[in-house]
Formats: C-alpha cells, structure tokens, sequence
C-alpha cells in the first residue's frame, strides 16, 4: 500500500521564539519619579554638580577630601557613581538663537545673529565637544540578599529577568525609605560643596533610553511622556503588542 505524501512542514517544529531584549533588561518600570526592578528593589538617580579640584589652593582641596570622606561615612548602603560623556547637543540652543534671529528687525544685527548661530554651530559639530554628567544612583532594597546570592546574580545575567510586581501600597512605602536615602545623600553632598537634583520621571526615561541606546538616541529625540495623549499611548501599547 503506497504511503500518503507528507504535508509540506507536516513534521517540522516550530522554533521557539527567542525572548526579547528586554526581558533580559532589570528594570521593569520607571514611574513618579523613581525606576522599579524586576526583583522589587527601587531606585532613585541625583544628577551632581561637580568641582574643579585642580584649580582650587591646597587647603581647599584638602578641606574637599575631608568633606567627600565624610559624606562617604555618613551613608550606610550602597550607592553607584556614574559618570557619562555624551557629544554636546545644542540642538535646543541653535534653535532659541534661530527665533531671536527671526524676531530681529534691525539687519545689521539680524546678520550678526546668523552668523553667530551658524559660528557655534560648525565649532560644535567639527571638534565633537563633549559634556560629562555625573550621577549617584541610590538603591532601596526591602529585603537583604540571601548569602550566595552574589554568585547566582552572575548566571541569571543569561536568563530572561522575572520580574515581582508590588501592590501600590509596598511601593508606597518602599518609595518613602528611598526618598529619605536620596534626602540625606543631598544633604551630605551639599555639606561636601556639591549641588544634587533628583531626576524626575522624564528625565530618568531619558537617560536610560540614551545609555542603552546612545547612537540612536542622536538621531530619535523622546517625546515628552507627560504630553502623550492616550490615543498615542493606545497606539504604542497596540505597537508593542504587535511585535
């Protein structure tokens, strides 16, 4: 008896589909202000002034040292310093100069201004300047590590990330104990001389989007998510869905 020919992928398996980037990412949301972990953990970002110590007498930088050994005593959890380097974009700037230029009636000075903005422009753009930030990210974790866990932190880098979704009232509570970290970090900072800003909302978004994504993040500006209506919102959600 002759056999039925087989279907055309009858017996071939579908593959399984590869997780995303993104569940192998930590963060699972950034909202008022502060980003939530996967594991339950949030964190709060400063944005930090900074000083130039080579310019300052050898008393004064002495008395820095002390104040940064201080401030370094003075906190009892861990924190990050991260500092970044990003090509300065004056995008926004050129763009004020561009409307003054407009607005000018007077040519002689409607002329200087234009040439003005093109001068900064071409100087920017030809020697690459570059802006350095400085941050302090401050952690809060409501439970300890367990013992070992430092080890399987290493393998679970390779394994898509799990995340723990908190009830709105731990991450109230949780959101509290972090602000009072990210409350004394200021005031030890600013008895060091250095002036700190938390980063709001946006602004975390932001600097996340740039940090893992700095060459596209040149060329794509973030829309700013408080002026996102909810059909765009709708409409990203539905995108997301959809890929």
């Amino acid at each position: 008896m002759a056999k039925k020919p087989a279907r055309p992928g009858g017996n071939v398996r579908r593959k399984k589909a590869a997780p995303s980037t993104q569940q192998y990412l930590d963060i699972l949301e950034i909202r008022d202000d502060t980003v939530i972990m996967k594991n339950g953990s949030l964190v709060g970002v400063l944005l930090v002034s900074s000083i130039n110590f080579s310019l300052k007498s050898d008393e004064e930088q002495e008395a820095v040292i002390g104040a940064y050994v201080s401030f370094l005593n003075t906190i009892d959890f861990p924190l990050q310093i991260v500092i970044q380097s990003r090509r300065l974009d004056i995008d926004g700037y050129l763009e004020v100069i561009k409307n003054v230029e407009q607005q000018q009636t007077n040519e002689l000075l409607k002329t200087q201004t234009q040439d003005y903005r093109r001068f900064v422009g071409e100087l920017v753009q030809m020697n690459a300047i570059m802006a350095k930030r400085f941050y302090l990210v401050i952690p809060y974790a409501p439970k300890a590590d367990r013992p070992g866990r430092f080890f399987s932190q290493i393998f679970d880098v390779f394994k898509p990330s799990q995340a723990i979704h908190l009830k709105q009232k731990q991450f109230d509570q949780y959101r509290t104990e972090l602000f009072k970290r990210v409350e004394n970090t200021m005031n030890a900072l600013s008895s060091a001389g250095l002036q700190s800003q938390p980063l709001r909302t946006q602004e975390l978004i932001e600097l996340y989007y740039n940090s893992y994504n700095p060459e596209t993040a040149r060329q794509e500006k973030l829309d700013d998510v408080r002026k996102l209506s909810l059909e765009e919102v709708s409409t990203i959600k539905s995108d997301d869905a959809g890929r």
